[in-house]
């Protein structure tokens, strides 16, 4: 089936008052451990290639996405590709050549006044090219380099009178906000504010994006969506099940040399997870 637009998933489960599960892929594995699960699953998904993975890719975006644009064509549900974190400005300009409908611009590092110009400016590049553009506003902890910060901190949420004024000045077409979840988690001891949820959705007219979802727990991410999140971010979680499937075969056999025989395990634990993740996440919630 044709790659899929991330607006349009968005705009349906938005309509259809449930999540969109987003994955973020490192390897080649993961993008078809992520297409099988959403075809177990039956739901549309996102494949999301971040700013980090393009690093990790000596920082060619082009092969992985290549890849992925393949994968999700000969998907049995609808998936879009989404370049995800995006700080340097000339990885947003690659994105819409290499087959990205959507970016997330990542100026949440600088002070706000200049992270709103500066958002302002991408959007303004982005919509000029076709491209559906998502920012960032409020601390979510767990990024690469930056000092931890507790789901559970008090300054760890996004104001709602500040994300609608954002959203006015910027002009972005979905929001991720910091309402307790945190990158990068290992445990899913989450526990999200769904006060807060409620609060941002009536106020802020565009979907709302949960990041750090591994950390959370099934019944917290029906409970968000529930109360107005729409695009649910997932990474660590098919890392955790991919390298324990390959620990476990490396343990279990020392004497294997060829990686498809671990890599194999890797992306079938992962794919049990995308299934399981993305069931949850497309049946949730009514508001």
């Amino acid at each position: 089936m044709p790659i899929a637009a991330t607006a349009d998933l968005l705009a349906q489960a938005a309509a259809d008052r449930r999540g969109l599960p987003a994955f973020n892929v490192i390897s080649l594995e993961h993008a078809q451990a992520v297409a099988e699960g959403a075809e177990r699953a039956g739901t549309a998904a996102v494949l999301q290639i971040s700013q980090n993975a393009v690093r990790h890719h000596g920082g060619r975006v082009l092969p992985l996405a290549r890849a992925c644009a393949e994968i999700a064509a000969a998907a049995g549900v609808p998936l879009s590709l989404h370049l995800d974190h995006v700080e340097d400005l000339d990885l947003l300009h690659a994105a819409p050549a290499a087959g990205f409908s959507s970016a997330m611009y990542d100026a949440s590092r600088l002070p706000h006044d200049d992270n709103v110009k500066s958002t302002a400016e991408a959007v303004s590049w982005a919509h000029r090219h076709g491209l559906h553009l998502e920012a960032e506003l409020g601390r979510i902890g767990g990024k690469e380099g930056e000092p931890p910060l507790s789901p559970h901190d008090p300054g760890a949420r996004t104001d709602p009178a500040e994300a609608a004024r954002y959203v006015e000045d910027t002009g972005v077409d979905a929001l991720a906000v910091a309402v307790g979840s945190s990158h990068a988690m290992t445990t899913r001891t989450a526990v999200l504010d769904h006060a807060l949820i409620g609060r941002l959705a009536a106020a802020v007219p565009v979907p709302l994006v949960l990041h750090g979802s591994s950390g959370v727990p099934d019944g917290e991410l029906s409970a968000g969506i529930a109360a107005g999140l729409v695009k649910i971010n997932i990474g660590t979680a098919l890392n955790t099940a991919f390298t324990r499937a390959v620990r476990e075969h490396l343990a279990a056999d020392g004497r294997v040399t060829d990686p498809r025989r671990y890599l194999a395990d890797g992306r079938a634990a992962a794919a049990a997870a995308v299934a399981r993740l993305a069931a949850v996440v497309s049946s949730s919630g009514t508001r």
